[in-house]
Protein backbone atom coordinates (compact mmCIF):
# COMPACT_ATOMS: atom_id res chain seq x y z
CA UNK A 1 0.00 0.00 0.00
CA UNK A 2 2.94 2.11 0.83
CA UNK A 3 4.19 1.92 -2.63
CA UNK A 4 1.22 2.68 -4.49
CA UNK A 5 0.94 5.73 -2.40
CA UNK A 6 4.71 6.41 -2.90
CA UNK A 7 3.65 6.47 -6.90
CA UNK A 8 0.90 8.33 -6.59
CA UNK A 9 2.63 11.61 -4.53
CA UNK A 10 5.28 11.20 -6.92
CA UNK A 11 2.50 10.89 -10.06
CA UNK A 12 1.36 13.95 -8.64
CA UNK A 13 3.98 16.10 -8.32
CA UNK A 14 5.09 15.55 -11.89
CA UNK A 15 1.41 16.70 -13.18
CA UNK A 16 1.82 19.74 -10.42
CA UNK A 17 5.44 20.78 -12.05
CA UNK A 18 4.07 20.44 -15.31
CA UNK A 19 0.77 22.39 -14.58
CA UNK A 20 3.53 25.61 -13.12
CA UNK A 21 5.59 25.16 -16.11
CA UNK A 22 2.42 25.49 -18.80
CA UNK A 23 0.96 28.51 -16.28
CA UNK A 24 4.44 29.89 -16.52
CA UNK A 25 4.78 29.60 -20.29
CA UNK A 26 1.06 31.11 -20.69
CA UNK A 27 1.87 34.17 -17.93
CA UNK A 28 5.38 34.59 -20.23
CA UNK A 29 3.08 34.72 -23.41
CA UNK A 30 0.32 36.65 -21.91
CA UNK A 31 2.81 39.40 -20.71
CA UNK A 32 4.67 39.84 -24.47
CA UNK A 33 1.43 40.13 -26.24
CA UNK A 34 0.00 43.00 -23.86
CA UNK A 35 3.43 44.39 -24.10
CA UNK A 36 3.45 44.10 -27.84
CA UNK A 37 -0.30 45.34 -27.49
CA UNK A 38 0.37 48.35 -25.72
CA UNK A 39 2.98 49.82 -28.48
CA UNK A 40 1.20 52.39 -30.57
CA UNK A 41 2.74 50.85 -34.15
CA UNK A 42 4.41 53.41 -36.84
CA UNK A 43 2.65 55.12 -39.08
CA UNK A 44 0.60 56.97 -36.11
CA UNK A 45 -1.59 58.65 -38.34
CA UNK A 46 -3.21 57.67 -42.08
CA UNK A 47 -2.57 59.12 -45.29
CA UNK A 48 0.45 60.56 -46.83
CA UNK A 49 2.07 63.22 -44.59
CA UNK A 50 5.69 64.41 -44.28
CA UNK A 51 7.61 66.99 -42.04
CA UNK A 52 6.01 66.78 -39.21
CA UNK A 53 6.46 69.47 -36.44
CA UNK A 54 5.38 67.98 -32.98
CA UNK A 55 4.32 69.97 -30.04
CA UNK A 56 2.96 69.59 -26.55
CA UNK A 57 0.22 72.03 -25.38
CA UNK A 58 -1.04 71.50 -22.12
CA UNK A 59 -1.68 67.33 -21.93
CA UNK A 60 -2.32 66.87 -25.48
CA UNK A 61 0.23 66.04 -28.07
CA UNK A 62 0.02 67.52 -31.25
CA UNK A 63 1.62 66.65 -34.98
CA UNK A 64 1.47 69.60 -37.80
CA UNK A 65 2.52 67.82 -41.01
CA UNK A 66 2.66 68.90 -44.78
CA UNK A 67 0.34 67.35 -46.36
CA UNK A 68 2.53 65.22 -49.39
CA UNK A 69 1.24 65.32 -52.53
CA UNK A 70 2.12 67.60 -56.10
CA UNK A 71 3.05 70.76 -55.20
CA UNK A 72 -0.15 71.93 -57.19
CA UNK A 73 -2.51 69.73 -54.21
CA UNK A 74 -0.59 71.32 -51.24
CA UNK A 75 -2.54 73.49 -50.08
CA UNK A 76 -3.71 73.04 -46.93
CA UNK A 77 -2.28 71.92 -43.49
CA UNK A 78 -4.39 68.87 -41.50
CA UNK A 79 -3.33 68.75 -37.72
CA UNK A 80 -3.91 65.62 -35.26
CA UNK A 81 -4.24 65.35 -31.74
CA UNK A 82 -3.99 62.89 -29.27
CA UNK A 83 -4.01 62.38 -25.16
CA UNK A 84 -1.52 59.34 -25.34
CA UNK A 85 0.09 59.24 -28.63
CA UNK A 86 -2.12 56.14 -29.78
CA UNK A 87 -5.30 57.30 -30.67
CA UNK A 88 -5.24 60.39 -33.05
CA UNK A 89 -7.67 62.89 -33.86
CA UNK A 90 -7.61 64.62 -37.09
CA UNK A 91 -8.01 68.57 -37.38
CA UNK A 92 -8.92 68.56 -41.20
CA UNK A 93 -7.89 71.86 -43.11
CA UNK A 94 -6.82 74.28 -39.88
CA UNK A 95 -5.07 76.61 -42.49
CA UNK A 96 -5.56 76.56 -46.41
CA UNK A 97 -4.52 78.70 -49.41
CA UNK A 98 -8.08 80.22 -48.84
CA UNK A 99 -6.92 82.31 -46.12
CA UNK A 100 -3.25 83.03 -47.30
CA UNK A 101 -4.76 85.11 -50.59
CA UNK A 102 -0.66 85.06 -51.48
CA UNK A 103 0.11 81.24 -51.16
CA UNK A 104 -0.88 78.87 -54.26
CA UNK A 105 0.35 75.91 -53.93
CA UNK A 106 3.57 73.89 -51.82
CA UNK A 107 2.44 75.11 -48.31
CA UNK A 108 5.41 73.10 -46.78
CA UNK A 109 6.26 72.31 -43.44
CA UNK A 110 4.75 74.06 -40.19
CA UNK A 111 6.21 75.73 -37.20
CA UNK A 112 4.11 76.69 -34.52
CA UNK A 113 4.80 77.85 -31.25
CA UNK A 114 1.78 79.04 -28.63
CA UNK A 115 2.16 83.13 -27.13
CA UNK A 116 -0.14 84.86 -24.42
CA UNK A 117 -3.41 82.22 -25.30
CA UNK A 118 -2.28 82.56 -28.84
CA UNK A 119 -1.37 80.04 -31.67
CA UNK A 120 1.14 81.10 -34.30
CA UNK A 121 1.64 78.70 -36.87
CA UNK A 122 5.10 79.39 -39.43
CA UNK A 123 4.77 78.15 -42.95
CA UNK A 124 6.23 78.29 -46.40
CA UNK A 125 4.75 78.53 -49.77
CA UNK A 126 4.73 78.98 -53.56
CA UNK A 127 8.78 77.32 -53.68
CA UNK A 128 9.83 80.29 -55.26
CA UNK A 129 12.93 80.04 -56.50
CA UNK A 130 14.27 83.35 -56.75
CA UNK A 131 13.83 87.24 -55.43
CA UNK A 132 11.43 88.15 -58.07
CA UNK A 133 8.61 84.98 -57.28
CA UNK A 134 6.01 85.47 -54.77
CA UNK A 135 6.23 83.44 -51.73
CA UNK A 136 8.56 82.81 -48.89
CA UNK A 137 7.86 82.05 -45.15
CA UNK A 138 4.74 83.36 -43.70
CA UNK A 139 2.80 83.30 -40.35
CA UNK A 140 -0.82 82.84 -39.41
CA UNK A 141 -2.79 82.88 -36.04
CA UNK A 142 -5.56 80.94 -34.22
CA UNK A 143 -7.19 81.07 -30.83
CA UNK A 144 -6.47 77.47 -29.81
CA UNK A 145 -3.96 74.68 -31.80
CA UNK A 146 -6.34 73.12 -34.49
CA UNK A 147 -7.05 76.42 -35.77
CA UNK A 148 -9.24 77.76 -38.02
CA UNK A 149 -5.76 80.48 -38.25
CA UNK A 150 -5.62 83.41 -40.66
CA UNK A 151 -3.07 84.79 -42.22
CA UNK A 152 -0.81 87.04 -39.61
CA UNK A 153 0.36 89.72 -41.78
CA UNK A 154 -1.14 89.57 -45.21
CA UNK A 155 2.30 88.76 -46.77
CA UNK A 156 5.34 86.99 -45.89
CA UNK A 157 7.27 86.87 -43.34
CA UNK A 158 10.27 86.28 -45.55
CA UNK A 159 10.26 86.62 -49.22
CA UNK A 160 14.04 86.52 -50.18
CA UNK A 161 17.10 84.61 -50.21
CA UNK A 162 19.63 85.51 -47.41
CA UNK A 163 22.86 84.28 -47.60
CA UNK A 164 21.61 81.54 -50.25
CA UNK A 165 19.39 80.29 -48.01
CA UNK A 166 15.74 79.14 -49.97
CA UNK A 167 12.67 80.39 -47.09
CA UNK A 168 11.64 76.95 -46.53
CA UNK A 169 11.82 74.83 -43.56
CA UNK A 170 11.46 77.14 -40.62
CA UNK A 171 11.31 76.41 -37.02
CA UNK A 172 10.67 78.89 -34.75
CA UNK A 173 13.11 78.24 -31.22
CA UNK A 174 12.04 79.87 -27.69
CA UNK A 175 15.26 80.12 -25.84
CA UNK A 176 15.66 79.91 -22.12
CA UNK A 177 15.69 84.12 -21.77
CA UNK A 178 12.71 84.47 -23.69
CA UNK A 179 13.68 85.50 -27.07
CA UNK A 180 12.21 83.96 -30.12
CA UNK A 181 14.54 83.13 -33.09
CA UNK A 182 13.83 81.52 -36.91
CA UNK A 183 16.29 78.82 -38.09
CA UNK A 184 15.14 78.11 -41.71
CA UNK A 185 16.97 77.66 -44.85
CA UNK A 186 16.89 75.04 -47.78
CA UNK A 187 19.31 75.01 -50.62
CA UNK A 188 21.78 73.73 -48.26
CA UNK A 189 21.92 76.93 -46.44
CA UNK A 190 20.52 77.53 -42.67
CA UNK A 191 20.10 81.46 -41.10
CA UNK A 192 18.96 81.84 -38.13
CA UNK A 193 17.27 85.32 -36.96
CA UNK A 194 15.44 87.08 -33.98
CA UNK A 195 11.84 87.67 -34.57
CA UNK A 196 10.46 90.74 -33.28
CA UNK A 197 7.99 89.80 -29.88
CA UNK A 198 5.26 90.38 -32.39
CA UNK A 199 6.32 87.96 -34.72
CA UNK A 200 5.59 90.67 -37.32
CA UNK A 201 9.24 90.83 -38.44
CA UNK A 202 12.86 90.93 -36.95
CA UNK A 203 15.16 92.19 -34.76
CA UNK A 204 18.86 92.74 -35.48
CA UNK A 205 21.61 91.27 -33.86
CA UNK A 206 24.53 93.15 -31.82
CA UNK A 207 26.81 93.57 -34.91
CA UNK A 208 23.61 94.83 -37.18
CA UNK A 209 23.29 91.76 -38.90
CA UNK A 210 19.85 90.48 -39.47
CA UNK A 211 20.36 86.85 -40.95
CA UNK A 212 23.01 85.27 -39.28
CA UNK A 213 24.16 82.40 -41.43
CA UNK A 214 24.90 79.14 -38.76
CA UNK A 215 25.50 76.42 -41.70
CA UNK A 216 27.31 72.99 -40.84
CA UNK A 217 28.78 70.68 -43.21
CA UNK A 218 26.55 68.14 -44.77
CA UNK A 219 23.15 70.11 -44.09
CA UNK A 220 20.23 70.46 -46.42
CA UNK A 221 17.25 71.62 -45.15
CA UNK A 222 14.63 70.70 -42.04
CA UNK A 223 16.41 72.41 -39.15
CA UNK A 224 15.57 71.95 -35.42
CA UNK A 225 17.03 72.68 -31.81
CA UNK A 226 16.56 72.21 -28.26
CA UNK A 227 17.92 72.45 -25.05
CA UNK A 228 19.13 69.96 -22.96
CA UNK A 229 21.22 70.25 -19.89
CA UNK A 230 22.01 73.87 -20.78
CA UNK A 231 23.67 72.93 -24.76
CA UNK A 232 22.20 73.75 -27.45
CA UNK A 233 21.22 70.62 -29.63
CA UNK A 234 21.20 71.72 -33.61
CA UNK A 235 19.58 69.27 -36.20
CA UNK A 236 18.87 69.07 -39.66
CA UNK A 237 18.20 66.72 -42.57
CA UNK A 238 20.59 65.44 -45.38
CA UNK A 239 20.27 63.75 -48.42
CA UNK A 240 17.76 64.29 -50.85
CA UNK A 241 13.93 64.23 -49.85
CA UNK A 242 12.69 61.84 -52.62
CA UNK A 243 15.34 59.10 -51.82
CA UNK A 244 16.40 56.91 -49.56
CA UNK A 245 19.57 58.10 -48.16
CA UNK A 246 17.62 61.17 -46.41
CA UNK A 247 18.80 61.17 -43.31
CA UNK A 248 19.13 63.24 -39.86
CA UNK A 249 22.40 64.72 -38.29
CA UNK A 250 23.01 67.31 -35.40
CA UNK A 251 25.17 69.09 -33.79
CA UNK A 252 26.06 70.84 -30.21
CA UNK A 253 26.86 74.11 -28.78
CA UNK A 254 26.71 76.70 -26.45
CA UNK A 255 24.60 79.06 -27.77
CA UNK A 256 21.44 79.10 -30.41
CA UNK A 257 24.10 80.58 -33.11
CA UNK A 258 26.46 78.35 -32.80
CA UNK A 259 29.17 77.86 -33.96
CA UNK A 260 27.87 73.82 -34.94
CA UNK A 261 30.43 71.43 -35.51
CA UNK A 262 28.69 67.84 -37.06
CA UNK A 263 29.05 65.23 -35.16
CA UNK A 264 26.99 62.39 -37.28
CA UNK A 265 23.70 60.80 -38.37
CA UNK A 266 21.36 59.31 -35.54
CA UNK A 267 18.17 58.69 -37.90
CA UNK A 268 18.38 57.46 -41.32
CA UNK A 269 16.79 54.59 -43.61
CA UNK A 270 16.60 50.32 -41.92
CA UNK A 271 16.42 48.27 -45.34
CA UNK A 272 13.93 45.76 -43.14
CA UNK A 273 11.54 48.58 -42.04
CA UNK A 274 11.94 51.89 -43.89
CA UNK A 275 13.60 54.13 -46.15
CA UNK A 276 14.13 58.12 -46.65
CA UNK A 277 13.73 58.72 -42.79
CA UNK A 278 13.79 62.55 -42.03
CA UNK A 279 12.78 66.09 -41.92
CA UNK A 280 11.46 65.52 -37.80
CA UNK A 281 10.97 67.23 -34.75
CA UNK A 282 11.44 66.27 -30.85
CA UNK A 283 9.41 66.02 -28.26
CA UNK A 284 10.25 65.98 -24.57
CA UNK A 285 7.42 64.62 -22.28
CA UNK A 286 7.21 67.20 -19.60
CA UNK A 287 8.90 66.85 -16.41
CA UNK A 288 11.19 64.22 -17.61
CA UNK A 289 14.15 63.20 -19.01
CA UNK A 290 12.02 61.18 -21.85
CA UNK A 291 12.24 62.10 -25.16
CA UNK A 292 10.77 61.48 -29.20
CA UNK A 293 11.80 61.56 -32.50
CA UNK A 294 8.59 62.04 -34.99
CA UNK A 295 9.83 62.12 -38.63
CA UNK A 296 8.41 60.72 -42.24
CA UNK A 297 9.66 57.99 -43.89
CA UNK A 298 8.74 56.06 -46.73
CA UNK A 299 7.24 52.76 -46.45
CA UNK A 300 9.25 49.37 -48.29
CA UNK A 301 6.06 48.97 -50.48
CA UNK A 302 6.63 53.09 -51.94
CA UNK A 303 8.82 54.20 -53.93
CA UNK A 304 6.70 57.68 -55.44
CA UNK A 305 8.73 60.83 -53.53
CA UNK A 306 5.71 61.75 -51.56
CA UNK A 307 4.13 58.62 -50.53
CA UNK A 308 5.53 59.40 -47.02
CA UNK A 309 4.03 58.59 -43.93
CA UNK A 310 4.67 59.94 -39.70
CA UNK A 311 5.99 57.74 -37.35
CA UNK A 312 7.49 58.40 -33.61
CA UNK A 313 10.22 56.57 -32.01
CA UNK A 314 12.02 56.75 -28.76
CA UNK A 315 15.30 59.24 -28.79
CA UNK A 316 18.08 58.28 -25.93
CA UNK A 317 21.15 60.15 -25.02
CA UNK A 318 24.68 58.48 -23.45
CA UNK A 319 26.55 59.01 -20.82
CA UNK A 320 28.38 61.95 -22.50
CA UNK A 321 25.20 63.86 -23.94
CA UNK A 322 25.56 62.46 -27.07
CA UNK A 323 22.30 61.24 -29.11
CA UNK A 324 22.19 57.13 -29.26
CA UNK A 325 21.28 56.52 -33.07
CA UNK A 326 17.67 55.73 -33.57
CA UNK A 327 16.81 52.47 -33.92
CA UNK A 328 13.39 52.99 -36.98
CA UNK A 329 10.49 50.94 -35.95
CA UNK A 330 7.29 49.17 -36.60
CA UNK A 331 5.88 48.98 -33.29
CA UNK A 332 6.74 52.70 -32.30
CA UNK A 333 6.29 53.71 -28.78
CA UNK A 334 4.17 52.71 -25.85
CA UNK A 335 1.44 54.82 -25.00
CA UNK A 336 2.15 57.42 -22.53
CA UNK A 337 -0.55 60.44 -20.90
CA UNK A 338 0.58 63.71 -20.00
CA UNK A 339 0.93 64.09 -16.26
Amino acid sequence: MAHYLNVLVIAMRKTLVFLVAVCLVAVISLSTAVAQQKKVGNPVISGWYADPEAAIFGKTYWIFPTYSDKYENQVFFDAFSSTDMSRWVKHPHILDSSAIKWAKRAMWAPAIVEKQGKYYFFFAANDIQNNQEKGGIGVAVASQPGGPYKDYLGKPLIDKFHNGAQPIDQFVFHDKDGRYYMIYGGWRHCNIARLKADFTGFEPFADGATFKEITPKGYVEGPFMFIRNGKYYFMWSEGGWGGPDYSVAYAIADSPAGPFKRIGKILQQDTAVATGAGHHSVIQLPGTDQWYIVYHRRPLTETAANNRVVCIDEMHFDKDGLIVPVKITKEGVTPVKIK
